[in-house]
Parts: structure tokens; sequence; C-alpha cells
């Protein structure tokens, strides 16, 4: 690719930014701008033209997925040499490097989690604390170590700072002093002593900082808002005297000052670079302009705010929906989701956002008796686990050989659904849950990245392939699973979806009953914010009056709803679903228990709730009409192009087998029958019950 080439396709403001080549450069960058476009797009065009070499450019930002897609996009520009690193990669590459040279001896371990040191050190205090204040005074001390804060300065500036301790001020000081103490005696490191450490060798070793300076003359800090005092301190030492520097960041996305983060270094860069040059990126691609419309309200009366102005066409509005108890509000949340799935929208591309992630518990319960598929964020990493393992070791294996002379001629695509049968998989997924089913989705996410891939390289093959895995897993940038998101709003910075349900609502949850002082305030504002600019089309936002059913309805809508006119003027207590008629509620939604049909006893469990009855009840199974609803369905799932379980449950399927229903009324009571779904298949599934051919199934136009 030229470099008159990277500059097509850019608009005005993200093309100022990819021909400022040279700093310092500030990019303040509104949500959905493409901003990533935008710095990708300066870091080749600067390549390109021989402003500087690959091997001397550092993109910093803040996650390994972050790097990944950065190193990733320049790849395809044709700047492959670029290092793009966090701030802790780079620095402990550098600080491995250098400490033979410097220091001498040993390196310093470096430990991943704080957790048993801290544990050690309360021992050793000889305090008692539970594994949630061990947890919460790691956090202190991080935070400490990331402002340079001391022990005998805590007291002071926690008092500064409006933050309460998770313990006595004293008794924090006396942890972090023993925690220091055994970490240096242990000969261990943590992450934020990786950086001190670099930053201190880099001032006191002036070879060491000749040659940093002599490898990178060309900085890039992505997520700039989120820069710490200690990141800031390490950027100073690898920069020097000089102002090779793009900066690029948005003051109404910071929402991590509680670990130290802090806006000032990017509201305050044209102060500490005079002369710099500043560009605004406000064109927003991702949102729809009524979502748009609700993210700028929300800020409206924020200083220094990016004013974004939508590129989408028009969507649906945003919708807010009060609920008597949170249990209501799961549940219901679960059966929009359902509609929109069967509507055509992916079930990886729906999240449901909420500020605490003990609120997920409850929408996971939902959406398992929905029987709709979901992933929680923040689980375990895709690439350890043992099926992720064993597949890239095979498809590994077959791009070495050359793969299989029966897969010659074969597209990537269907090479690696070949070599992934080798591990067990299947196009219909397993029967069930659990372990196995965890496999098969596993399996078919590889499978659907080679699609992807595919799609986007067509000349794309196993040794290309590959190598993404191998890439995606250093860093842990995991393929899209098939399943709605449940994430905490924190964890969802830097995300989007299709469609997204922000949840909990509430005063006390969104602002948190901890956020006291007007700053901190601003920032859960900021939180729901970046909440709603994760959502591409489909926004709802919803709260509950109650925690759980039978409680008194005491609570109010979150302050930050209050007068919004893209949310109708106020946040009213809207009204519950209307309730529907018994021949079609839905088991999954019921306010109460529902009996078995066969011995009466209540249904607590979502597949008994699904089939009817308790699992160890008698039933009768018509074997014949299960195997042609399962027919059926692999037909129906081929046709829209989802996987089975989208179209109806192995449960759903069962049930329907067993109660033989004989009429659409009959046909609704059964468990995972809601009223899309009886629309859309019912007439099918009746006349299969009756012992005829279904006749051609309705599918939604796209």
């Amino acid at each position: 690719m030229d470099a008159q080439a990277v500059l097509r396709g850019l608009d005005p403001e993200q093309r100022a930014v990819a021909e400022a080549v040279s700093g310092p450069v500030c990019v303040l960058a509104g949500a959905g701008t493409g901003k990533t476009r935008a710095i990708t797009h300066r870091i080749a065009y600067a390549v390109l033209t021989g402003r500087v070499k690959p091997q001397n450019v550092l993109a910093v930002t803040f996650t390994n997925r972050a790097a990944g897609e950065l190193r990733g996009r320049l790849r395809g520009l044709g700047a492959p040499g670029v290092q793009a690193r966090t701030f802790h990669a780079a620095a402990y590459k550098q600080l491995l490097y250098f400490w033979p040279r410097t220091v001498g001896g040993e390196p310093p371990r470096l430990i991943e989690s704080k957790f048993a040191l801290v544990a050690d050190a309360a021992r050793a205090c000889r305090l008692s604390l539970g594994r949630t204040e061990l947890r919460d005074v790691a956090g202190e001390i991080e935070w400490s170590k990331v402002t340079q804060t001391r022990p005998e300065d805590y007291a002071a500036a926690m008092a500064k700072q409006g933050r309460k301790p998770p313990l006595d001020v004293v008794d924090v000081a006396r942890l972090y002093v023993m925690y220091e103490e055994l970490r240096r005696e242990r000969n261990l490191l943590d992450f934020e002593g990786m950086l001190e450490i670099t930053a201190a060798l880099l001032a006191e070793y002036p070879e060491m900082a000749r040659a940093v300076h002599d490898q990178y003359r060309y900085f890039v800090v992505d997520e700039y808002q989120d820069v710490n005092p200690l990141q800031k301190l390490l950027l100073e030492g690898w920069l020097g005297k000089r102002r090779e520097l793009c900066v690029v960041g948005d003051p109404s996305q910071t929402i991590y000052s509680f670990t130290g983060a802090t806006p000032g270094f990017l509201l305050n860069f044209t102060a500490e670079y005079p002369g710099a040059e500043v560009v605004r990126l406000v064109r927003d691609y991702r949102s729809t302009p009524q979502v748009v419309r609700l993210a700028n309200e929300v800020l409206k009366n924020a200083p220094r705010r990016l004013e974004l102005v939508a590129q989408r066409p028009d969507g649906p509005e945003p919708s807010l929906s009060s609920y008597d108890d949170e249990l209501a509000e799961a549940q219901d949340t679960a059966r929009k989701a359902a509609k929109l799935i069967a509507e055509g929208v992916p079930p990886r591309e729906i999240a449901v956002l909420f500020r605490i992630n003990a609120q997920s518990q409850a929408f996971e319960q939902a959406f398992a008796d929905a029987d709709v598929p979901y992933v929680v964020r923040g689980a375990e990493r895709f690439f350890e686990r043992p099926a992720v393992r064993e597949a890239v070791v095979r498809l590994r294996g077959a791009a070495r050989s050359g793969g299989d002379a029966e897969l010659d001629g074969m597209g990537l695509a269907h090479q690696v659904r070949a070599v992934l049968a080798g591990c067990g998989f299947t196009d219909r997924p397993p029967e069930g849950a659990g372990a196995v089913r965890e496999k098969w989705e596993s399996l078919a996410a590889i499978a659907q990245l080679a699609e992807d891939l595919a799609a986007a390289e067509p000349d794309a093959g196993l040794p290309r392939f590959t190598a993404e895995l191998e890439e995606r897993a250093a860093a842990q940038h995991a393929p899209p699973l098939e399943g709605v998101t449940l994430a905490s709003l924190h964890a969802a910075k830097g995300l989007e979806w299709d469609a997204v349900f922000l949840a909990g609502l509430a005063d006390g949850t969104l602002p948190i009953v901890y956020a006291v002082t007007p700053e901190q305030v601003e920032e859960e504002r900021r939180l729901l914010y970046v909440g709603i600019t994760r959502a591409r089309e489909h926004l709802a936002l919803s709260w509950a009056q109650a925690r759980s059913p039978g409680q008194r309805r005491n609570r109010r809508a979150s302050r930050f709803l209050d007068g919004l006119q893209a949310l109708g003027g106020a946040a009213r207590a809207a009204a519950p679903p209307p309730a529907r008629a018994e021949s079609t509620a839905r088991p999954g939604l019921s306010r109460g228990p529902l009996p078995c049909r066969v011995c009466g006893r209540s249904l607590l469990r979502a597949v008994e709730r699904k089939l009817g009855r308790c699992e160890g009840c008698p039933a009768e199974l018509d074997e014949a009409l299960l195997e042609a609803l399962q027919d059926w369905r692999a037909a129906t799932a081929a046709v829209e192009k989802v996987p089975v379980y989208v179209v109806l449950t192995d449960a759903t399927l069962q049930a329907i087998a067993e109660q033989r229903p004989s009429s659409r009324a009959e046909l609704a009571r059964v468990g995972g029958i809601g009223a899309v779904k009886l629309e859309k298949y019912g007439s099918a599934v009746l006349a299969l019950c009756r012992g005829e051919e279904p006749g051609e199934t309705f599918v939604a136009a796209p």
C-alpha cells in the first residue's frame, strides 16, 4: 500500500490526524469516532512517507487486546514492524534486557496478583482479614503505588482524595509497609514496581536511556485519559527531551480514577507541550442518532466534553423500563434479548451491562431459564481452555504438514472445520449444557473466526490462520462466543454491540452509594455515558424498585435519568410488561414455581420448567416425532444461518415430543415457546406433531 492510499476513505478530521506526522499532537476522540483508524493510519502514513522507520515506533495502549488490534491493523496498512504494546509489556521487556547490564544478578520474579502477599502481610501484622478485605487492601496498595503515595503519606492522601479506606488508615499503612518488606525479601516484583524500577533505571543509567531513545523515537499513546502518574513518569523516561508524542483520548470516558488514572495529563497536554496540534474527532460512526442524542444529553453540563455528531441512519428510540424487583427486570431483559435473537440479531451482538459484578447472578439465572445463550465477560480466558489448546495444536500441526491431501482445494473454513472434527466438533451442538456444550461453543468460535478471516482474506490458508490464532492468544484477544454478553460497565469499555441493555440504573447503584464527592458522582455519570455509547442500534435502560419480590419498593431511578428528553422527559416509573394470557405465558417468566404435570411438585430447575415435569417423573416420549423435530430444526437453522439452539432448544423439542400439542394454545404452553417463536415456527411444529410435512417456515427479513 502506498502513502496516498492510506489517506483514502478518511474523513477530514481523521485525515488531519494522519497527516500530522510530527508531534506533539493531541487527538480528542469521542466514542465511536474512529480513533483507532485515525492513529493507525497516522503511523502507517509516517512510515510509508519515510518520516520514521517502523522499528522506531512505540504505540502504547492499556490492554493486550487493544495492542493486538493495533498490530493487526498496522500490518494490513503496510507497517508490520511497528511495536504496539501495553505499558507493562513494554516496561517488562526493557527491564529483562537491561537488568543484567545495570543492576546485575537474578532479576525479581514478577507476580500477577498481590492477594497471597497481602495475606502474608496481614498475618505478619496479626490482622484477621477476609478475602474481600484482602482484595480491597491489595487495591489500595496498587492505588498508592501508581499515585506515588508512600505509606507515611497514605492517610493524608486518602483525606485529600475523598477516598474511603476498606480498613482503618493506620492498618492499611501498616499492611502496605509489611507488603513491601515481604516483596523485597522474596525478590518479587509487582506490576507497579516494574514500571517504577524501569523509570528509575532510565533516570539512573544514561547508557540505558540512550539505548531506549535510539530504539524508540516516535510515540503514540492511546486512551491517554487513563494514564496514571506512574505511567506518565515512565513515558517521560522513554521520551527524554523529545516531543515526538501523539496522545489520543476522551475526557468523557474517564472512569478509572479509583485506580489512580487521571484525565489531567490529557486536558493539560497543550500547557505541557506549547504549540501542540489538537484535532477533535466528533463524527460518530458507531451509533444511531437516537443513541447519540441520549449520550450527548447525559453529559450536556460536563465541561470540555465532545459533542458527538451521528453519521448513521435513524434507528429505534432508546427505552426506559421500571420493574417491581430485580428478578422481574432480569426475566424481562432475557425475554427482550430472546425476541431480538428471533428477529435476527446474533446473540454475540447483544450485551447486558451493569454497575457491579454481583448484579450478574440474576441475569445468569434469567437467561438460563429462558434458554438464551450467554457468556460472562471476565470468566476463564478463552485460549487457556483445554479444548482450545488442543484445537490450536492440531491446526498448527496441519499447517506445518501442508494439510491433509483430502483438504486440498477446500477453502479455509472447510479445512479448519475438518481439523476441528478431530477434536470432536460437529455441525450440530450436543444435547444439554455443561462442559460438553462449552467445548462445542469454543470450537464453534474458532470455526467462525476461520470464516471471518476467509471472507476478509480469500487467499488465506492454514498457516495464516494459525498465525492469527497465535497472535490472538498472545494478546488474549478471544473471538466472540455465540452468546449474549453479561458484563460490568467498566469491563465493557472499548467494546460495542448492536443491542445493549443497561440494567440496574437505580440511585445507590448508579451512582454507586459510596460516590460522595462531586468528582466521584460525575465519574459515575461518565460511566453511564460509556454504557450508552456501547450500543450501535438498540438501547434499553431499566431499573428495579426493589431488590427482591415482596420487598418494599422504595428505590428511585438514577438521578442521571432525570429530565432526559431522549427518554421522554423524565425517569418516570414505566409500567411493567403487560401480563399475557395464560395460553401464551412462558414458564421462565412466571411469578411463582410451576407444578409438575405428573406429580404436582413445584418445578424449580430451568430444565424441569421447560419439560413441564420433574426429570425423574415418567413421561411418554414420541421418539419418531423428536427425530423429525431435530431434522426440521437443523434445516431451519441452516436456512437462517444460526446455531440450532437459537431456533428451539433441546429441552423444548423434548417437551414437544412428550406433550404432542395439537393446537396453538397447547403449543404456547410448552416451555421455550414465546409469542415470536409461536408465530415463526408454530405451523411447522404443529404439522410435525400431526405427522405431516412442516412446509415452509417463516423467516424474518434481515
